[in-house]
């Protein structure tokens, strides 16, 4: 049954890059209770590998190693993510039904334009979706308490980091659900950026650096515009390492 509320919404341009940049992070909120969704704003069709029904299959299965209450595919164009009002009305229709208090975003600038156009939309319709006079026949007005940005490719000094040393091997198993984009001998396809045996290697560094940082195996570096809050100093900080 589909549930009737998320509390987060993790949003991708394409099939997979959620995984990438907060795989772990939602599993992890997934194990903590929390119910979880990805949308994919594209199919991914424009991508040198893999046909829209193989990226669609491979979807669903990392959705479900992830624990993902719901996916779902918005249909924007790929390669032409952009912050239209129709494309903003398809995300705030999500925003509004799910209510969700945390939302998932691409960091505003990375290696591919469809990440940083998508990081915009997101954006544009996280506030719009607060405003009641938009699309006022739908759901209700719903603004998330807080959007997130997660890492792709380039770096950014991040405002938190998320502790997934429990979940990395999750995390890399829901990446590698998508067979036909990742690396894998058995696929025939074009080697791509993302399909060398160095990237996955590059991810796992990735975060075994952010954790050597924070004093834990693994973790997720995450962006956001706003002041964080602290209530309790020793839950947050005590474990951190100087």
């Amino acid at each position: 049954m589909e549930p009737e509320k998320l509390d987060a919404i993790a949003f991708g341009p394409h099939p997979d890059d959620v995984e990438i940049g907060c795989g772990g992070t939602l599993v992890k909120l997934a194990q903590q209770g929390y119910a979880c969704g990805i949308v994919d704003l594209t199919e991914g069709e424009m991508g040198t590998r893999g046909t829209v029904e193989e990226r669609c299959r491979e979807s669903a299965a990392a959705a479900a190693i992830l624990n993902a209450q719901i996916r779902l595919n918005l249909h924007i164009p790929d390669a032409g993510i952009t912050a239209s009002p129709e494309n903003r009305l398809k995300v705030i229709e999500v925003i509004r039904r799910y209510r969700p208090a945390l939302v998932f975003a691409p960091y505003p600038e990375d290696r591919h334009p469809d990440h940083g156009h998508a990081s915009l939309l997101v954006t544009e319709a996280c506030f719009y979706a607060g405003v009641k006079k938009i699309a006022p026949a739908g759901p209700p007005p719903h603004r998330p308490a807080r959007l997130i940005y997660y890492m792709v490719t380039y770096e950014f000094t991040p405002s938190f980091l998320v502790d997934i040393s429990q979940q990395l091997a999750v995390k890399l198993e829901a990446i590698k659900a998508h067979r036909s984009q990742f690396y894998n001998p058995a696929y025939d396809g074009e080697e791509t950026f993302i399909s060398s045996k160095d990237y996955l290697e590059a991810l796992e560094f990735r975060a075994r650096h952010y954790g050597w940082k924070a004093g834990v195996r693994y973790a997720e570096p995450f962006w956001v515009r706003e002041a964080i809050v602290l209530d309790d100093l020793f839950s947050a900080l005590g474990k951190n390492r100087m």
